[in-house]
């Protein structure tokens, strides 16, 4: 089985998918629109690409891209801890930092460490922490930095400058595997959470009270949400879709229920998927 992530080496994102399974080719990818374009073209089995983050919320560009370019199956998901590290290269010196680089969310994850050690280093986002990490290592000469974490260390052979510089403890990334594949897909997950399954609705724009009738449907069967989130239909100003989460797995009764009622509201209703969702052990994660 192939197995695309969001690259190169050393990002969380192949964390998660090495925590999901024990046999395959990792193969990574440039960014997530790419790793779901693998899957979509039949050039990996699954994608493992990162879907929400405790600190930063929703990665927009995954929800985005599945459902406007993308439109794969969930078909699982694991939320794995994460430990963001200052990386430097071996031969600088971590005070004469005049660069950060690192993706838009670790660096946000990081902004009060940022603020009160380095305010006058500049900010360059990048694809990935992995990204970040392989930067540093190419360039040497450069008095940058990169926040990742110490797999990247490790992979890249950087030095950590800081440790856990992220401003919030209980910091994790959730992430979500995409798959075609018609037969089923096998996890090695052994920190089972939770089965999940993921909707997308649609309002009819001239039905007023049609978010509060949506929302009684989940109430009165007694589903319980675990999110709901509105992202833009990009068809115009105030024009939105709901992405709801629902705590369980889809059953014969209950969820279609939801559906049937839903859409006699003139709503528009897709399932996204009905999926394990796992968690990978802060020891593991740092192996």
């Amino acid at each position: 089985m192939k197995i695309g992530f969001l690259g190169p080496k050393g990002t969380f994102t192949e964390m998660a998918a090495r925590g999901l399974f024990e046999k395959g080719e990792f193969l990574p990818f440039r960014t997530i629109p790419s790793c779901m374009d693998a899957v979509a073209n039949e050039e990996v089995t699954v994608a493992v690409v990162p879907i929400e983050n405790a600190i930063e919320g929703s990665v927009n560009m995954t929800l985005d891209y599945l459902i406007h370019k993308q439109r794969l199956p969930i078909i699982g998901g694991i939320t794995v801890p994460i430990e963001q590290h200052l990386l430097v290269h071996p031969n600088k010196k971590s005070e004469r930092i005049e660069k950060v680089v690192s993706h838009p969310h670790a660096i946000a994850q990081c902004h009060e460490f940022l603020q009160k050690y380095y305010p006058k280093a500049e900010w360059e986002y990048m694809n990935s922490t992995g990204a970040a990490a392989e930067y540093v290592k190419n360039n040497p000469d450069l008095s940058i930095a990169a926040i990742a974490n110490e797999i990247a260390a490790k992979e890249y052979e950087l030095a950590l400058a800081h440790t856990n510089i992220h401003d919030f403890e209980n910091n994790g990334t959730s992430f979500v595997v995409l798959s075609k594949a018609t037969s089923p897909v096998e996890f090695k997950g052994t920190n089972f959470i939770e089965e999940k399954t993921t909707l997308m609705v649609t309002l009819p724009s001239d039905y007023s009270g049609a978010l509060h009738q949506v929302l009684s449907a989940f109430a009165w069967r007694k589903l319980n949400l675990k999110k709901i989130e509105s992202r833009p239909t990009k068809t115009g100003l105030g024009n939105y879709f709901f992405i709801i989460d629902v705590e369980g797995a889809m059953d014969e009764v209950l969820i279609p229920g939801v559906v049937s009622e839903i859409e006699a509201l003139g709503c528009g209703v897709e399932i996204l998927g009905s999926y394990p969702c796992y968690m990978l052990s802060r020891k593991k994660a740092n192996v």
